[in-house]
């Protein structure tokens, strides 16, 4: 739910509610979210068990990185397409390393390209481990054809590419 939220909760906020009561807040926003449509989402199977996920949607649903103050200092353009974003993924431990990931990038792209298309940025990692688990690798970026764009944060890049 981070990136679907313009801002953080406020601390106030944050303070009253347990670990569990944010989780299932965070899980009935993400259900309302997908009732009315604005939640996109690729669920990736291998022998009918769900193994990962891949997040993504139009500038307008993923608000969150608009805030950003690393976002901000780029004044980045959209060159007059649709902006969407590839925020972030999942991938089962018992499955890592085994092309998950990629194929929920690549099943995003195309349902992005079913949707019209447009210029596709994303967050990935430089490198395996954490921030890459949820961000993806820039490697897995690039074999898609994505182009770094800048660096953003100290181990992520900001990479685009035109569908």
């Amino acid at each position: 739910m981070i990136f679907h939220r313009p801002g953080p909760l406020p601390k106030r906020e944050i303070e009253r509610l347990t670990k569990e009561q944010r989780t299932a807040r965070n899980h009935q926003d993400k259900k309302d979210l997908v009732k009315k449509g604005c939640s996109h989402g690729i669920l990736v199977y291998s022998h009918g068990e769900a193994v990962g996920w891949c997040q993504y949607g139009p500038k307008e649903e993923l608000p969150r990185i608009d805030a950003g103050h690393m976002y901000k200092k780029l004044l980045l353009d959209s060159e007059g397409k649709r902006l969407w974003r590839i925020t972030c993924f999942w991938v089962d431990r018992r499955h890592r390393n085994r092309g998950v990931a990629s194929a929920g990038l690549k099943a995003a792209l195309n349902a992005i390209r079913k949707k019209g298309g447009g210029l596709v940025e994303a967050y990935p990692a430089k490198r395996k481990g954490f921030p890459a688990d949820w961000f993806g690798t820039l490697s897995m970026f690039k074999n898609e054809g994505f182009a770094v764009v800048a660096p953003f944060g100290k181990s992520n890049a900001l990479v685009r590419k035109t569908i």
